[in-house]
């Protein structure tokens, strides 16, 4: 007979627990929540194996394993747990600890989930951007007699950087996924990633397998209404941002403008959605009690970013000096939300994409 030896890494276990998944010695294998689980497939059943392996400290073999992206964390299974294990909250943990695994540089996102070096985090973009205030124009007159933001950050040196944040950001993007590909890859997940990627990506803006979820519908709308609001920005953003770096576009937008309408639209759709994942959090104890810090920032940053959003956009149409040190703060909120998405909750819908296009069909 074979021997097969079990070398537990206590360490992970205790990160496990410490990161939101405090019941998972609870779990004694009944397989409840793998038969509740309506996204649990019969050749792919999740979340037992996986709760085992974590309670044994497998720490290479559970982070590699797609399953753990494939849970949408719909509360179904730590509803009907007879031991109260939570296997979502459980879930929750160990992707944050693969994306802690499998990001790089790995310093950061060390740094992004512990609320110790919070002041680091926000003390970068302020320096950067505090610098720009600093040696720029004086906050007046390049656009005759109007306040406008551009007078202070010029706004193609602004979408400059910007673009060369997102470059280094997609760097850390790839490199992160392959090594999570090449993780997945040892540990079976055999299907073609590539030609898969497509449909995975549109299941998702669907959020098809969300809609299947049964305890809590809520969370299904605010996730969408967060996703396709975080999508609708991001275009517009690329739009103007291109277009001002080629002098197709000028600045301030008329209220009127198709592309000012659309961003309003799309920030206050991400706004209710974000809303209503936070009340949702806020209102359950059970829930608030096993929310992360990991949970939080992600949902407070973006949040931030939107009501800053609109009250420098109120500011700026009220000609409100005031108007220069909130976009101040709204421009430190966006550096922190793209910088450290790799290594943030946002970093969920790449995993998630490369695990179901890497599961999708077997």
């Amino acid at each position: 007979m074979a021997e097969l030896v079990i070398q537990p890494d206590v360490e992970f276990i205790q990160k496990v627990t410490h990161g939101g998944g405090g019941d998972l010695k609870k779990c004694y294998q009944c397989a409840t929540c793998s038969t509740v689980c309506t996204l649990s497939e019969q050749d792919r059943p999740f979340p037992r194996k996986q709760m085992i392996e974590a309670q044994w400290g497998l720490k290479d073999k559970v982070l590699a394993d797609p399953a753990i992206w494939l849970c949408h964390n719909c509360g179904d299974c730590s509803e009907m747990c007879p031991r109260g294990a939570r296997p979502g909250d459980v879930f929750g943990a160990l992707r944050q600890q693969a994306i802690e695994r499998f990001a790089w540089p790995g310093f950061l996102a060390r740094l992004v989930n512990n609320p110790r070096a919070l002041f680091l985090l926000v003390l970068l973009p302020v320096l950067l951007f505090g610098a720009q205030w600093a040696v720029g124009p004086e906050a007046q007159s390049v656009h005759g007699n109007e306040m406008e933001f551009a007078n202070q950050y010029p706004l193609h040196l602004l979408e400059a950087l910007f673009f060369a944040i997102c470059g280094l950001v997609l760097i850390a993007f790839i490199v992160s996924v392959t090594r999570f590909v090449k993780a997945i890859r040892a540990e079976g997940a055999g299907e073609p990633i590539l030609k898969n990627l497509v449909p995975s990506f549109i299941e998702i803006l669907s959020h098809k397998r969300f809609s299947d979820c049964g305890s809590e519908k809520n969370r299904y709308y605010g996730h969408l209404l967060l996703l396709w609001g975080f999508v609708g920005l991001a275009i517009v953003g690329t739009v103007i941002g291109l277009g001002v770096m080629s002098g197709l576009v000028t600045t301030p937008l008329a209220q009127a403008s198709p592309l000012k309408i659309f961003a309003n639209l799309s920030a206050a759709m991400s706004l209710i959605g974000v809303l209503i994942l936070l009340v949702d959090r806020l209102k359950d104890p059970v829930k608030r009690l096993h929310s992360t810090y990991f949970d939080w920032f992600f949902l407070v940053v973006l949040t931030s970013i939107i009501f800053t959003g609109f009250i420098s956009e109120f500011l700026r149409e009220a000609q409100l000096p005031i108007m220069y040190p909130v976009y101040f703060v709204h421009l430190v909120l966006i550096f922190m939300l793209f910088v450290y998405a790799p290594y943030s909750k946002l970093a969920h819908f790449v995993y998630r994409t490369i695990a179901m296009a890497a599961t999708r069909g077997t």
